[in-house]
């Protein structure tokens, strides 16, 4: 396949995300480290991409490696409690503060840029912060005083709305402010999660060290739900900060956020490949299962349009009238990924013969050999009995052998219907394969 090609195939696979994109909210966290290996500049490319095909953005990002570098040319040491969470006394918090305030300014100023030859040439992103963070200290914990370090205590939503109505780009600090004036040094994870829940986020993305969530094999876990993500924080035994990680994973879940993305934050392009192609490169964590098997509507007709186009155009399904497939529509049943339609069929039921006609199957290519086409054709079996057909046949050109392998076997015209038998097209000469329902 040509590089255009494969463009071209790229784009219009994405198509379908870029309209269900447009208008929503995400939320993307990421710590300072980006920032100090380098990979903002990419990043930013990304970002202006988003905003470019109407997602309203909010940025979310850590410190530790800049607090830790101020720290050591100040020639003081981190203190941790016993939770490995970050004790902030008055010397810590002020190279906190500082690190926080100079990384926000070099963000602001990598988001501005529209170097020539880049996908930001002729951009004009507008960036606003302020203080949308609500805090309270965390108190002591376990017999230690945490100081400065502190808990979320509200998001000032509306603001942050405001914003994003207006057309900006929020960028969220890790630092939050009391109602009494004081400053407390926060976890950028707590942050983004509170953040995605008190703005109802439609995507909450994390940019991580690593790849996602791995089974026990170290394969990376592509898709998983809240109740699976619990399952798994138990068997892992973490350690405290992780813990809390996975909490606020849950948390977000729970709360609202439809969609969780863990991704290697070292992946250039990440966010693109994670969002706008069919199998990712990260973990998406939801509350309910991605796939969904229902029974057609009149709003799904376009998302099966571009699902038989492709088969129509090869002959390998008859070309439908699309009066036809509107009128017949209740027929259909679809099988729904993650918003996508990725499967199709259609039953048409001869009451009298007590036989129906299993037509128009179709899986998205990037779907196949992953049980739709089998869990489609259950379907169908389980509405033949609840109409009391006995039999289904299947009129098929390429597919034989999948056929054969799903208990059909071949029969002849004069197995069909009387009403069917009339129309069989002898010019595609297809063949005829039966199955009895049981």
């Amino acid at each position: 396949m040509s590089t255009s090609t494969e463009f071209v195939t790229w784009f219009r696979s994405a198509a379908p995300y870029i309209r269900t994109f447009r208008g929503q909210t995400f939320v993307i966290a990421f710590d300072g480290d980006v920032i100090e290996e380098g990979n903002f500049t990419e990043l930013t490319h990304d970002i202006n991409l988003l905003v470019s095909v109407g997602v309203k953005v909010v940025l979310v990002h850590g410190a530790r490696a800049q607090i830790e570098r101020s720290l050591k040319s100040k020639k003081l040491k981190s203190n941790f409690s016993d939770h490995q969470i970050r004790v902030t006394d008055e010397e810590t918090l002020t190279c906190v503060k500082e690190a926080n305030g100079r990384l926000r300014l070099e963000i602001e100023a990598l988001l501005s840029m529209g170097l020539p030859s880049t996908p930001l040439a002729g951009s004009a992103i507008r960036v606003t912060s302020g203080n949308f963070v609500i805090a309270q200290p965390k108190g002591i914990i376990n017999g230690v005083d945490m100081l400065y370090s502190g808990d979320v205590r509200k998001i000032r939503h509306e603001a942050i709305v405001q914003k994003l109505e207006d057309g900006e780009l929020v960028l969220v600090s890790p630092l939050g402010y009391s109602v009494t004036g004081e400053i407390f040094n926060l976890s950028h994870e707590d942050v983004a999660t509170e953040v995605a829940i008190a703005i109802k986020a439609n995507k909450l993305i994390y940019l991580c060290d690593q790849t996602g969530i791995s089974n026990k094999q170290d394969n990376l876990i592509t898709e998983l739900t809240t109740s699976e993500v619990e399952a798994l924080a138990k068997r892992k035994n973490k350690t405290p900060p992780q813990d809390l990680f996975w909490q606020g994973l849950i948390k977000a879940s729970e709360e609202g956020v439809s969609r969780i993305h863990l991704i290697d934050q070292k992946i250039n392009g990440g966010i693109l490949l994670e969002l706008f192609t069919h199998e990712g490169i990260g973990t998406m964590i939801s509350r309910d299962r991605l796939e969904a098997i229902r029974t057609a509507t009149q709003d799904d007709i376009g998302g099966i349009l571009s699902l038989i186009d492709p088969l129509e155009s090869k002959g390998v399904l008859v070309k439908r009238p699309r009066e036809t497939l509107e009128t017949e529509i209740q027929k259909f049943t679809v099988v729904v990924h993650d918003g996508l339609i990725i499967g199709c069929v259609a039953l048409n039921p001869f009451i009298e013969e007590q036989i129906g006609e299993l037509a128009c199957l179709a899986v998205h290519p990037d779907f196949q050999n992953t049980g739709v086409g089998e869990r489609l054709l259950k379907v169908v079996e389980t509405n033949c009995t609840k109409q009391k057909l006995k039999h289904v046949f299947v009129l098929t050109t390429q597919s034989s052998h999948w056929f054969l392998e799903n208990g059909f076997k071949k029969t002849v015209l004069a197995g069909l219907p009387k009403e069917k038998a009339k129309l069989y097209n002898y010019q595609r000469n297809s063949k005829i394969y039966n199955k009895i329902i049981k």
